[in-house]
């Protein structure tokens, strides 16, 4: 869910909000329709500005993952979630690379290469 933010990780933090935020849309947390909490709840979830949630919101309406309804709030829009089973394949896989001792930058390196040859 909508946890935290890191102000030092050199991540502007209106992105990293926006993120979190298409995370949870992708992996169903998220659906259409649903309303995301108001944006002066997460300012102080998140310990930040009303501005910063604001820009983020922003950019999602632009990206057309959210709407914007004026008075009400703001709503997803457009849920891309990815597949129930391509979640629990991807899971197993990652707890098979972990069992034979492969680390995430190794994974990631592995997943790159395997994408570019196909």
């Amino acid at each position: 869910m909508l946890t935290s933010v890191d102000k030092h990780k050199g991540l502007p933090v209106y992105i990293q909000i926006m993120n979190m935020i298409k995370k949870e849309v992708m992996l169903g947390n998220m659906e259409d329709g649903e309303q995301l909490p108001p944006v002066r709840e997460l300012s102080k979830v998140f310990d930040v500005n009303t501005n910063t949630v604001m820009r983020a919101f922003e950019k999602l309406v632009n990206e057309g993952l959210i709407e914007a309804r004026h008075g009400v709030g703001y709503f997803i829009q457009s849920a891309n979630s990815i597949d129930p089973w391509v979640i629990e394949e991807t899971r197993k896989y990652i707890s098979d690379l972990k069992g034979k001792n492969i680390d995430l930058p190794m994974a990631k390196m592995l997943i790159e290469e395997c994408w570019k040859m196909d």
